[in-house]
């Protein structure tokens, strides 16, 4: 992975933690954690 991917995949992930609070508060971070290890899970097995 380059700096550059890395860097903008970053910015993603910032913005939609950004997003959620900003819509739904704080409640769905929790949630939205879970869900984002479980995602590296899956990558780690395809890997």
């Amino acid at each position: 992975m380059t700096d550059r991917i890395a860097i903008w995949l970053g910015v993603l992930i910032l913005g939609a933690f950004m997003v959620d609070y900003a819509i739904f508060g704080t409640e769905h971070l929790l949630f939205l954690g879970r869900k984002f290890y479980e995602f590296l899970d899956w990558l780690a097995f395809w890997r």
